[in-house]
C-alpha cells in the first residue's frame, strides 16, 4: 500500500538471526524503519504506540546482540513489544494486532517461541527472569534452549513491590541475571557525539567493573544545558550516604544511566555484558515515550493507547459518543457525591485517568490518591483510610483488582472496613483480550462474608450504586461496571439509594422467568423482543445484588414460573452459583424446577471485538432468546413437527 513506509533493510529482516551479521551504521537504518513500522502498524490497527516507540532501539540492540529465542527476553506489561513482534517472524501479521485472530497486543507464549512469558500486567519481568536463571542452571530444558534472561522493566512497574521481591531474591540467589530499567520519565539529552564515542570506546575496552566509574563520570561529559536531565535520573536512584544504590544493596551491580536511543552506547554495553557479567545486573537505560514520532511526543500520554490515526497528521479516528461512557459516569457520580460529604476519598493505582479519578485528583487533590502500581497497597491503604473515618473509594479494574485480593480478604474483609471498591472494565473489554477481561471479581468477592456486592445495569443504576455506596457503612461493598458507552437512559439527578441486597422487577410475563446481573440485561431486552414475535414473553428482572442475594424476589420467580436463567458477565462460580445454592437449599430442585444459567464459559477468551467476543461466550441477544426456546423446549417441538 502506498502510505507504507520504506524498509529496504527490515525487509530482509525475518528473525533476529538476519540481524546478527549487519554493522553497527546497518542497525542504526534498522531501527528507523521498524519506527516507521511501528507507527504505520498502528495507524491502521489502534493500539499501545508511544512505549514501543521508546524501545525501538533498545529493542533491535537486544535482538543484534543477543540470541533469542535461547535467551529470554521478557517485555515487562509488554505494551511495548510491537517492534519485538516486527522482528520475530510477525511482521507479515502486525497489521491484525488486537483483533480477532491477530496478534495479540502483549506478549503471548502461545504465539511464539520468542515471547517465553507472557505479561500485561506489570512488574512480573523479573521474578519470570530469575526463573528462567535458575532452570537454566539446574538443568531444566525447553524446546528453544535456555541461555540469558533478560527483563525489560519500566520505571512505573518498578513502583510495585513484587519487582523489589524479585530484585532481593536474586541478589541473594546471585544468579546470571540482567535487568534493563527502560526508564522513560526522566528528560534525557539528544546523542551528544563526543560522549557516544567517548562511551563506545570505555565500555567496549574496559573490564565490567570500571562500567560503574564510567557511567558515574558520564553526566559530566554532557553539554550544561542537557545534564539536569541525566543527573536526576541518577540522583533519584543514587544512596548517596552508602555510595551506593539501592540496586547494589539489592545485590545487583548497577550500570547506568545511558540513553537509551543512542545506539553507540547501547551496543557496546549489551556486548559487553553479555560477555563479561556474572551475577546479576541492572543496567538503567533512559527513553523518551512516543520518540521519534511528533504527535506521540505532543500528547499528554505520549500516545500510550491510541484509535486508528492518520500518520500525517496524528488525528485519530474516535467513533462520535451516543452515551456517556460508565468511566465518565462514574467520575461525575463521585465529584457529585464528594462535594456532599467531606470524608469521601479515592485511591487508585497507577490509572487515574483510566479510572476516571483524574478530575477527582482535580478538583480534590488532597483527598485523590495515586499509589502507582501497587494495588496490595491501595487495598490496604483504602482500609486504613476506612478505618481511620474516612470513605474511601479503591477505583480499580477488575483484572487489577485480583492483584490485591489477599488484601480485600485479610485487610478488609475479615475487619469488615468500609471501603469502596469500584470495579472498571467489568467483562470481556475487547482489543486487550483475556489479560484485562473481568471476569472473575463477583466470584472472587460474593464468597467473602459481610461483602455486598453489585452490578450496574446502565448508567443510570451506576450513579445510584456510587450513592449508596457512599452511604454505606456496615463494611465492604463493591459495584462492577464495563468498559464503554452507556445505552443512553435518562440519567437522574441525584443518586438515590437502593435498599441493600434488593432487586427490581422489569417486566412482568410468564413461563419463564430471566434474572440478569449487570449489563447484560440490555442483550436479555433484545432477546425479549425476538420472543415477543414469537408468543413468547419471559418475566425480566434485574438482581442488581449478587450479595446479599434478593431472596424473596428470586423465590417469587420460582413460584410462579416453569423455569429461570440467570444471566451475567462473569466466570463460573459467581452469581449464578449463588442462585443455584439457595435454591438447592430451598428443595427447589427436588419439585423439577427447571434452572439454567448464562455465564462467561470456562476458557480464556481472545482479543477482537466485545461483540465478537460474547459471541464466543453466548452471551449475546440471539443466545440468550436461543436458551428461552431450549428450556422451553420450542425448539424440540419444531423439529418434531
Amino acid at each position: 500500500m502506498s502510505n507504507r513506509p520504506e524498509t529496504p533493510l527490515l525487509d530482509k529482516v525475518n528473525t533476529p538471526a538476519d540481524m546478527h551479521g549487519l554493522s553497527d551504521a546497518q542497525l542504526k537504518q534498522l531501527a528507523r524503519e521498524v519506527r516507521a513500522e511501528t507507527i504505520s502498524a498502528v495507524s491502521e490497527t489502534g493500539g499501545h504506540l508511544g512505549a514501543g516507540l521508546g524501545v525501538v532501539e533498545l529493542t533491535v540492540a537486544l535482538h543484534a546482540v543477543f540470541d533469542a529465542p535461547k535467551d529470554k527476553i521478557i517485555w515487562d506489561v509488554s505494551h511495548q513489544c510491537y517492534p519485538h513482534k516486527i522482528l520475530t517472524g510477525r511482521r507479515d501479521r502486525i497489521r491484525t494486532l488486537r483483533q480477532k485472530d491477530g496478534l495479540s497486543g502483549f506478549t503471548k507464549r502461545s504465539e511464539s517461541p520468542y515471547d517465553p512469558f507472557g505479561a500485561a500486567h506489570s512488574s512480573t519481568s523479573i521474578s519470570a527472569a530469575l526463573g528462567f536463571s535458575v532452570a537454566r542452571d539446574l538443568g531444566g530444558s525447553c524446546d528453544e534452549g535456555l541461555g540469558d534472561a533478560i527483563a525489560v522493566i519500566g520505571d512505573g512497574s518498578m513502583s510495585a513491590g513484587m519487582a523489589y521481591e524479585a530484585m532481593n531474591n536474586a541478589g541473594h540467589l546471585k544468579k546470571r541475571l540482567i535487568v534493563i530499567l527502560n526508564d522513560n520519565e526522566m528528560s534525557i539529552a539528544p546523542p551528544v557525539g563526543a560522549l557516544s564515542s567517548y562511551l563506545s570506546k570505555l565500555y567496549a575496552e574496559r573490564p565490567l567493573h570500571d562500567l560503574k566509574e564510567v557511567a558515574r563520570g558520564a553526566v559530566s561529559f554532557l553539554p550544561e544545558p542537557f545534564r539536569e536531565g541525566a543527573k536526576r535520573a541518577k540522583d533519584m536512584l543514587k544512596g548517596m550516604a552508602t555510595g551506593g544504590t539501592m540496586f547494589e544493596a539489592l545485590g545487583f551491580n548497577y550500570i547506568g544511566p545511558i540513553d537509551g536511543h543512542d545506539m553507540d552506547q547501547l551496543l557496546p554495553v549489551l556486548r559487553t555484558v553479555k560477555d563479561r557479567a556474572h551475577g546479576p545486573i541492572l543496567i538503567h537505560v533512559l527513553t523518551q515515550k512516543g520518540k521519534g514520532y511528533a504527535p506521540a511526543e505532543a500528547a499528554a500520554d505520549k500516545g500510550h493507547g491510541v484509535s486508528k490515526f492518520d500518520v500525517v497528521t496524528g488525528k485519530q479516528q474516535k467513533a462520535p459518543s451516543n452515551a456517556p461512557s460508565y468511566t465518565g459516569v462514574f467520575s461525575k457520580a463521585l465529584l457529585d457525591e464528594a462535594a456532599r460529604d467531606t470524608k469521601i476519598c479515592a485511591v487508585t493505582a497507577a490509572m487515574p485517568d483510566g479510572t476516571g479519578l483524574k478530575q477527582f485528583q482535580d478538583r480534590y487533590p488532597s483527598r485523590c490518591f495515586d499509589v502507582g502500581i501497587a494495588e496490595q497497597h491501595a487495598v490496604t491503604f483504602a482500609a486504613g483510610l476506612a478505618a481511620g473515618g474516612l470513605r474511601p473509594f479503591c477505583a480499580l479494574y477488575s483484572t487489577f483488582l485480583q492483584r490485591g485480593y489477599d488484601q480485600v480478604v485479610h485487610d478488609v474483609a475479615i475487619q469488615r472496613l468500609p471501603v469502596r471498591f469500584a470495579i472498571d472494565r467489568a467483562g470481556l473489554v475487547g482489543a486487550d483480550g483475556s489479560t484485562h477481561a473481568g471476569a472473575f471479581d463477583t466470584a472472587f468477592l460474593a464468597n467473602l462474608p459481610d461483602f455486598v456486592v453489585m452490578a450496574a445495569a446502565d448508567e443510570a443504576e451506576l450513579v445510584h450504586m456510587v450513592a449508596t455506596a457512599a452511604a454505606y457503612d456496615q463494611g465492604p461493598i463493591s459495584f462492577r461496571y464495563p468498559r464503554g458507552e452507556g445505552t443512553g437512559v435518562e440519567m437522574p439527578e441525584r443518586g438515590e439509594l437502593l435498599e441493600i441486597g434488593k432487586g427490581r422487577m422489569i417486566r412482568e410475563g410468564k413461563g419463564v422467568a430471566i434474572l440478569s446481573f449487570g449489563t447484560r440485561l440490555q442483550e436479555v431486552m433484545q432477546a425479549c423482543e425476538a420472543l415477543d414475535a414469537r408468543g413468547i414473553t419471559p418475566t425480566v428482572a434485574d438482581a442488581r445484588f449478587a450479595k446479599p442475594l434478593d431472596r424473596d424476589l428470586i423465590l417469587k420467580l420460582v413460584e410462579s414460573h416453569d423455569a429461570l436463567i440467570t444471566v451475567e458477565e462473569g466466570a463460573i462460580g459467581g452469581f449464578a452459583s449463588h442462585v443455584s445454592h439457595l435454591l438447592a437449599e430451598e428443595g427447589v430442585f427436588d419439585r423439577g424446577f427447571k434452572f439454567r444459567s448464562m455465564v462467561l464459559p470456562d476458557i480464556f477468551i481472545d482479543q477482537a471485538s466485545p461483540r465478537d467476543m460474547y459471541k464466543v461466550a453466548g452471551l449475546n441477544a440471539e443466545d440468550i432468546e436461543a436458551k428461552v426456546l431450549e428450556v422451553m423446549g420450542v425448539e424440540t417441538l419444531g423439529k418434531r413437527a
